[in-house]
Order: C-alpha cells, then structure tokens, then sequence
C-alpha cells in the first residue's frame, strides 16, 4: 500500500448515496515509480482504497507510463502499458477479486510526435487489449515557469497546433479512438484550436482543464480563475469534447492538504475546490461531464471515500437523471464498456 495509509485513516467517512452506481473515469496503476505517496501501487492496492461503501461498479484506466515493454522498437514500448491493464481488466473480470470491473476501459499513450506511423503503434494497442482499448492521452502540460513540473510527454510547447502532431491525431479519427487531453489552464485555447480542426474526434479534457495555483499562479487566484472560465466556456462551445471532473486537490492547484496533521474531509474539499467542479458541470452540462478520482494521484492530498463524498455533497440537489450520468451512463457511453 502507499506511504501515507495512516495519515489518510485519520477520517474516515461513511459513504453518502451508496447504492448509487460509478464508473470512477480515470485512474493509474503502476509497478514502480517515483511517487511519494505510492511508489508501486497495483490491483490490490487500488481494490483496497475503493473499499469504502461507494458502489464502484467499474473504470477506466489511463495511462501511467507503467509496464512499457523492455525490448523492440521504443515506439511500440507503450504497448506493453496495454498488456498490462488488459491483464488486470481480465483479472477483475474473474469476479475474484470483487466486484469492480478494473480497467474496464483502457487509455495508453502513444507518440503524437511520429505523425502518420503511429497508426502502427495503435493497431498494435487495439490488437493488445481489443475489446478494451479506447483511446490515447498524450499529455502536453508545460509552462515557462520552471517552477511546475515538466512532463515525459511535453518536449516543447504548443504540441497541440503541430502539424506532425495533427497528423497523429488523424490516425486516431481513422479508427474511431478517444484522444485524452491532459494539459493546463493557458493552454484551453490551444485545445479550443485543436478541437475544432478535428470535429469528429471524441476529446476528453482531464481535470477541470487544470486551472494551476502553484509557481508564478500562486497568488493569482482571481485572475487564474477569470481566464479558465472564460477559456472553458469556449472550449464547451465545441460539442466533441467532454470534461472529467476532477484532480482538483492536487498539490499543483495550489493546495497543501499532504502538510496537514490530517486529511481533508469532503467539507473541507468541498470548501476549496467545490466552484471548480460546479463551474465545469455548468459549462459542459450534465452529458458531457464524468466525475474521476485520479487515484493515486490524488491519494497524496485526500482519501478515496471522502473524495467521493465530496463530489456527492456538489450533486446534493440534482435530478436521479443527471447524477446517473455524472457517476456513471456518460462515462460508460463514451468508453464504450457495455456495463
């Protein structure tokens, strides 16, 4: 398990609406990494943080680095990625181990940057994993701060408006597949340009668009806040694109939740992030937005079970209707689980 378990027991929650039905929309595991929290964190490990009363029915996961292959073309190594989390789906679907459906759906990486050969690299992905792989995320999150972090996937700025970039992507539109936009607040417009060149190209933007609060954002909340609004309404304009709801407790939103005595509770997350994932529901609507916990990533800031309660305490007053597509039909939708 991870190197902060007894921090994180220190609030413990009793889960609100537990019979209602989640897909949780995005999640990693991983053998080994450089992770301060959970440096190998794998089926067990995910199982036993989503033990908490909320009826976890599935998820998808999605890229973490994790198992690329060792040996042949650097290109293809994420394939090995796609064995992976096919073998665990293949597991979870034994029903031994639960019953969560793990990586129900599955989301790699392959290189943008190789343009038109890497439609190579995703029929290798879809013959890995065929009735599970759905897309790509290629991350492309880098700012001029030296200050945030730097991402394997981002080499240089404004990937999303390369031409040999683009020409990748259109191997994706070929085949039918997801493109997962992982990136930050300044670069919604980048995205907003980029959706629009591919109208028939399902995009998911990972969390909230990734309005930033730490380096030179630090003490520019109100203005951060302005201009991710304005450039998420805009991207919300382009109706091939759907949000996943969170990742907002993350240490590069500007919270330091990991300093505390104790973790936060859902009233606390609530308190702090509560208007990022509102504002995202309000703009994409209730059928173009899906709640994900970004486990373990998030684990270095707050539990599994009030995570979910805190999006429970956003959705308090929607319609049945409107939380079943929230926690669950919409994500399953657009994977296409069947489940």
């Amino acid at each position: 398990m991870g190197l902060n378990d007894t921090w994180l027991a220190l609030v413990q929650e009793q889960a609100l609406e537990p019979d209602l039905p989640i897909c949780d929309a995005h999640h990693h595991l991983w053998g080994k990494r450089n992770h301060h929290t959970a440096p190998r964190y794998l089926l067990p490990d995910f199982l036993a943080d989503i033990d908490t009363g909320h009826n976890i029915v599935s998820t998808i996961y999605v890229d973490s680095n994790a198992m690329y292959r060792a040996e042949g073309p650097p290109a293809m190594a994420p394939v090995g990625e796609i064995e992976f989390a096919n073998g665990v789906a293949a597991m979870s679907a034994s029903g031994l181990y639960g019953k969560t459906r793990v990586a129900a759906g599955i989301v790699g990486h392959a290189n943008m940057l190789l343009g038109n050969a890497v439609g190579d690299v995703l029929d290798a992905m879809i013959a890995a994993a065929t009735n599970r792989f759905r897309g790509i995320r290629h991350s492309t999150t880098i700012d001029a701060d030296d200050a945030l972090p730097k991402h394997r996937d981002a080499p240089r700025a404004q990937l999303l408006l390369d031409k040999v970039f683009r020409a990748g992507i259109g191997e994706l539109v070929q085949r039918g597949l997801i493109f997962e936009a992982h990136l930050w607040h300044p670069q919604l417009h980048e995205l907003t340009d980029f959706a629009r060149a591919f109208p028939d190209l399902t995009i998911v933007v990972n969390h909230c668009g990734g309005p930033l609060g730490i380096g030179r954002y630090k003490d520019m909340r109100e203005e951060v806040m302005a201009n991710w609004r304005r450039d998420l309404a805009e991207l919300a304009r382009c109706d091939n694109v759907m949000v996943k709801l969170g990742g907002v407790n993350m240490t590069i939103i500007g919270h330091d939740w990991h300093k505390r005595d104790r973790p936060p509770t859902s009233d606390e997350l609530l308190a702090a992030a509560g208007d990022i994932i509102r504002y995202a529901i309000e703009t994409f609507g209730t059928e173009r937005a899906m709640f994900e916990s970004n486990y373990p990533a998030e684990r270095a800031s707050c539990a599994y079970g009030p995570l979910w309660n805190f999006f429970k305490k956003v959705t308090a007053n929607f319609s049945a209707l409107d939380k079943a597509r929230l926690y669950h039909d919409n994500a399953t939708r657009i994977y296409k689980l069947g489940i």
